[in-house]
């Protein structure tokens, strides 16, 4: 009998079906020991959007959890769920975000199409699945919009491994992949020469953030590895300073048009290259001194690694890719569109829309007495925030060194740190009004918080936990 790659319903804007009955089954029942991904394009603008299957390939070994197979967080703008086709039940899970969705939300949107590459990752089925595509509506409630069946022994699905493109090098291995987070340090724009400097950059940046908890007590619960496919030239595309580049990972500055916001924009390149090693997460380090880097929940970070703030963007961009943190800044210049009138609950689990203070997301860690919403000295905060950014954009525009943007950095760090420090709330979990890219509608858990500055104070008691219940997800309890 002649076997097909799959069929696809396009269910744009149709409710999705409740999740099929009967209990996940177990992973030796349903799935191989392989990795199966699934690459997709996804292309929009001007009012439509359209998904469509590019191939469905090996991806190594499978490093995720056997047990936790259907996410329950919550967590992304979009889910997707793996269907047995025998029993029609979901046997695999995982919320994620990606590119297409942040660029649709920013006023090129709607006059230009693009088109995204992106992948679903889940273990090697057995039998044939139906992978099903959702998305959050206006109301944050998921609705089915686009499905392919799968037949994992179909001529069309390549059963093969690739061959690494480098080798991964191992900075510290807790245990076996499957009940550990598998981190995957990824250089871009290091030429042969400089192989070593990736690997001081990786250390230095991933002992930085396992200094911090929770990833400072959990640290038992990682492997990290890092790999580097070297380059002709040092650094990567940056069009804004006429450096032009092409590397095999493709990260790019001033993804959006936004001057700092830099990503790898070839999807299948950067998981060709880390296809050699097992991963649950991907960080970049672009080797580069331009002040950057980005990070979309469950699809890849990235950090230039000679910035002043390096150490910064590496822990707060990790942040949003791993655990699905929001950002909780508000006076910084964004290239999504903002200010709409009514605010949604945020799926983001350190952002809240405050609807009712009764039904807070985190209430249980607010201390008897502390008011919601919770008074903090905006005003003073955003006067000076305003003088900061005003010269931050004088700086870009005169190309001024990247030292002066970091000096400029370094005066904002001492007054923030002092100021947000100071208050009556400070160091207390609250609903502080301004927070992801809104200074009216939306809250923050505390004062200060690495999501919120470039102050030392690490992570606020909500944004910990919500790493935490993620770690959870990954080691299987």
């Amino acid at each position: 009998m002649r076997r097909v790659l799959f069929g696809v319903a396009m269910l744009a804007g149709v409710l999705a079906v409740g999740r099929p009955l009967g209990s996940v089954a177990p992973y030796d029942a349903a799935f191989t020991s392989e990795t199966m991904r699934v690459d997709y394009l996804q292309t929009g603008g001007r009012g439509i959007e359209a998904v469509a299957l590019d191939r469905a390939v090996n991806d190594g070994p499978w490093p995720g959890s056997r047990v936790n197979l259907v996410d329950e967080t919550n967590l992304g703008k979009y889910l997707f769920e793996v269907i047995d086709r025998g029993t029609n039940r979901v046997i695999y899970s995982r919320g994620f975000a990606n590119l297409y969705g942040e660029w649709e939300t920013t006023a090129e949107a709607k006059d230009v199409h693009r088109t995204f590459s992106a992948s679903l990752r889940f273990p090697w089925p057995k039998q044939p699945v139906q992978v099903v595509l959702k998305r959050r509506d206006h109301l944050n409630a998921f609705h089915q919009f686009w499905s392919a069946v799968i037949d994992p022994a179909s001529r069309q699905v390549n059963r093969a491994r690739l061959a690494p493109a480098a080798t991964a090098w191992t900075l510290w291995e807790s245990g076996p992949a499957d009940v550990k987070v598998d981190v995957l340090l990824i250089g871009d724009g290091y030429t042969g020469a400089e192989m070593a400097k990736f690997q001081a950059d990786a250390k230095r940046l991933v002992e930085r953030m396992f200094a911090l908890e929770p990833y400072k007590s959990r640290r038992g619960d990682f492997n990290v590895r890092a790999i580097a496919v070297p380059t002709a030239q040092s650094g990567v595309h940056n069009p804004r300073t006429g450096e032009m580049r092409r590397t095999i990972v493709g990260t790019a500055f001033n993804v959006f048009d936004s001057e700092r916001y830099a990503l790898a924009l070839d999807n299948r390149g950067w998981r060709d290259v880390a296809s050699a090693a097992p991963y649950d997460a991907v960080q970049i380090l672009i080797n580069n001194r331009y002040y950057g880097g980005g990070g979309i929940f469950n699809d890849h970070a990235a950090v230039a690694v000679d910035s002043g703030s390096a150490d910064y963007i590496f822990v707060h961009e990790f942040g949003h890719h791993f655990a699905g943190l929001g950002d909780e800044y508000y006076t910084s210049d964004v290239a999504y569109e903002t200010g709409a009138a009514e605010k949604v609950e945020p799926w983001e689990p350190n952002v809240t829309a405050l609807h009712d203070p009764a039904a807070l997301k985190w209430k249980d860690l607010v201390e008897p007495g502390t008011p919601l919403p919770t008074p903090w000295s905006k005003e003073a905060y955003e006067k000076r925030s305003a003088e900061i950014q005003a010269e931050r954009r004088r700086l870009r525009a005169a190309a001024a060194p990247e030292s002066a943007m970091d000096a400029l950095f370094t005066t904002q760090q001492a007054w923030e740190t002092k100021f947000l420090s100071s208050m009556t709330h400070s160091g207390k979990v609250g609903a502080f009004e301004g927070a992801s890219y809104e200074p009216r509608g939306l809250y923050r858990p505390e004062a200060d918080c690495i999501m919120f500055t470039r102050d030392e104070v690490g992570f606020c008691r909500v944004c910990r936990r919500a790493i935490e219940r993620v770690i959870d997800l990954h080691v299987g309890r």
